[in-house]
């Protein structure tokens, strides 16, 4: 049986759920296709702690594609993210209080890594089975973007497939302590990254057609 990696965030800040684990879990143990199964963890929403719980993760299931996600507030749609830097610039403090600014997720490593998942094919499926979806072209600079990072790093030349995508708001979030904020549904959200994760095992070779955003 191969093994694909999902990654969620614990909740941040006040709030009590974080829309990525809450999703990534409800695909826990289940198949994605013959012989592949999909295992789904928590990383901790801290710079220092992440990057060393996402590679104990690595080293201890082997995966064959690793899906990291995390929540992007303000954005109405799944985001499949192409590219990380090698910057840390946070804006505010992450659930350790540290708050690094203008430093480097590794010293002395490349600028940036793009993802080695076929991102616009994944988009297309999405849009075709009626879920919002888009290319971004920006992680950000903060956790999400430390994990993204070090993903692609850790797995620079070993031929397994890996990438982020960025999820919205729940409703329930919005309504509590987010208002005028777009959000999705859990079971879009759900559902959104078993096709996304389906389309990236099935797909090697990524299609060229326009799939990004402006900003």
């Amino acid at each position: 049986m191969r093994t694909v990696l999902l990654t969620g965030f614990e909740p941040f800040d006040q709030d009590t759920i974080n829309p990525s684990w809450e999703a990534v879990r409800r695909l826990d143990g289940t198949d994605l296709c013959d012989g592949v199964r999909i295992i789904a963890r928590q990383l901790p929403c801290a710079f220092v702690t992440s990057g060393t719980r996402l590679n104990e993760l690595l080293a201890e299931h082997s995966p064959k594609m690793v899906i990291a996600t995390g929540l992007a507030s303000g954005r109405s749609e799944l985001s499949i993210e192409r590219v990380a830097i090698n910057l840390n610039d946070a804006r505010i403090p992450d659930n350790l209080a540290y708050q690094p600014i203008d430093t480097a997720v590794e010293a002395g490593g490349p600028a940036a890594y793009f993802s080695t998942l076929p991102i616009k094919a994944m988009v297309k499926a999405l849009r075709e089975a009626g879920i919002p979806a888009a290319v971004s072209q920006t992680a950000g600079t903060f956790v999400c973007n430390k994990v993204f990072y070090s993903l692609q790093h850790a797995l620079a030349g070993s031929g397994v497939r890996s990438g982020f995508i960025h999820v919205p708001y729940l409703p329930e979030q919005v309504a509590r302590s987010a208002p005028g904020q777009p959000s999705l549904a859990l079971e879009t959200l759900v559902e959104g990254l078993r096709i996304a994760t389906l389309s990236a095992w099935n797909t090697q070779a990524d299609i060229a057609e326009s799939g990004g955003q402006v900003s």
